[in-house]
């Protein structure tokens, strides 16, 4: 009896459409319909994170006829879901048979026949695509509220969040499409660096906090304009911490995620310049006052206050940055930035080891600049939740652009640098809306 039979349907539910319903259907022909819908952990390990939390997608899928269970599946294997609920049938659209999901299936297979359960697969529905749904959706852009908390949503579906600067519209359209394939699915960056010492370049000046917070929301609104991912602000000290609770308020209006402040005072230099200038470290309770008064500031509980810390930038020591750690999540930060120029990730290891016996512990940012032989793995080891790549665009723009520059003196012509440039109609198609 089709009472007796359970069916199970794996989905993410991110976007629904007639061929999900058409499965469904299919499903409830066959027995009593239990849909895993995939967490945002599961769906971050092998693609970008779902527009709705995993709490907005059950509940849609609760509310559709057929449907008799809705589960959780913590991960994209199918396995443990299936050992758990011993269905008859999986049910599954046909257009899983290749990239990384075909292995997926083929897990599903082997497991249904040990107890003689079966796969049943729906022709796909012609003329829909999640793939384009999403990708029309992208193009319309998002919202402040919903860029705003897509930063915490990672933390808690990713092993490691990894950032890249971005210091105007089209870096930041780099940031946000860029992406790779895999066998373990899209690999991608997660959010964007809006980077003090790369937009100081880019205008022609010190990094020095001589751009001002006006001039710097010029430049998020260039890149709120083009992306959807989630915005880290680079606020360097914070100044005044009156100063400091209004730019709070404005990057939490914009839909920013977070502000980084670093523990210095005085006119700011360059931390990877370490003691060869001069850079003073600011006391322990005035820089906890002035997390405490950012946190004051924000509205919504979305905005994010990240401490960076330069103990290990000014030699001041592993204990020291320890003890700024313990007082700066004591004063309401919601993460913690270990800095360091040393060549190797020696130090840094050496302050997670602390780190991971905190009673009370933050999500952990690095920027591996300096020590840039250390891989991601290796720091989720060490119990890393954010890596930025914090310089890097600009960084290999300067040289393209200077050889380009000299070629044509050199040539008194441009033929010669044709193979080092993107071809105009490509720029054009760069951009949304040019063609």
């Amino acid at each position: 009896m089709l009472d007796d039979k359970i069916v199970y349907v794996g989905m993410s539910a991110d976007i629904i459409h007639p061929g999900h319903l058409n499965i469904i259907r299919r499903a409830a022909e066959l027995g009593k319909v239990t849909v895993g819908v995939l967490t945002d952990s599961a769906i971050a390990s092998y693609k970008r994170l779902p527009y709705m939390t995993y709490e907005q997608r059950k509940e849609i899928i609760e509310g559709l006829k057929g449907v008799d269970r809705v589960v959780p599946q913590e991960q994209l294997d199918y396995v443990p879901n299936l050992l758990k609920y011993h269905p008859d049938y999986v049910v599954h659209g046909d257009d899983w048979q290749e990239g990384v999901q075909k292995y997926v299936r083929q897990a599903v297979i082997d497991t249904l026949a040990t107890w003689g359960g079966q796969l049943v697969e729906v022709p796909y529905t012609r003329g829909i695509s999640s793939t384009q749904l999403n990708h029309a959706l992208k193009n319309n852009g998002t919202t402040p509220d919903l860029r705003r908390n897509k930063l915490r949503r990672l933390l808690d579906a990713k092993p490691i969040v990894r950032l890249l600067e971005a210091h105007s519209g089209l870096t930041g359209l780099i940031v946000e499409n860029i992406a790779i394939d895999t066998e373990k699915g899209r690999r991608e960056f997660d959010g964007i660096w809006a980077s003090s010492l790369t937009e100081s370049t880019a205008k022609g000046k010190p990094d020095i906090e001589a751009v001002d917070v006006s001039a710097r929301v010029a430049t998020l609104n260039d890149l709120i304009e083009v992306t959807t991912k989630p915005i880290v602000y680079d606020a360097d000290t914070g100044g005044k911490p009156e100063h400091f609770q209004y730019t709070v308020r404005t990057l939490e209006r914009l839909g920013v995620s977070a502000a980084i402040i670093e523990d210095k005072i005085g006119l700011k230099k360059n931390s990877l310049l370490g003691n060869d200038v001069v850079q003073h470290q600011d006391s322990i309770e005035d820089f906890a006052n002035k997390i405490s008064a950012g946190k004051k500031a924000q509205v919504t509980n979305d905005f994010m206050i990240i401490a960076r810390i330069e103990s290990l930038i000014l030699d001041k020591g592993l204990d020291d940055a320890l003890e700024r750690a313990k007082a700066y999540i004591d004063a309401g930060a919601d993460g913690i930035l270990i800095h360091s120029r040393a060549k190797t990730p020696d130090d840094i290891f050496a302050f997670c080891a602390e780190y991971k016996n905190f009673s009370r512990r933050v999500p952990l940012f690095v920027v591996p600049t300096t020590y840039n032989s250390v891989t991601e793995d290796e720091l989720v080891e060490a119990g890393v939740d954010v890596v930025i790549y914090a310089n890097h665009l600009i960084r290999a723009a300067y040289p393209a652009m200077v050889e380009t520059a000299k070629s044509i003196l050199i040539h008194q012509r441009s033929l010669e640098v044709d193979s080092m440039l993107i071809p105009i109609k490509e720029t054009l198609e760069l951009i949304p809306g040019c063609k």
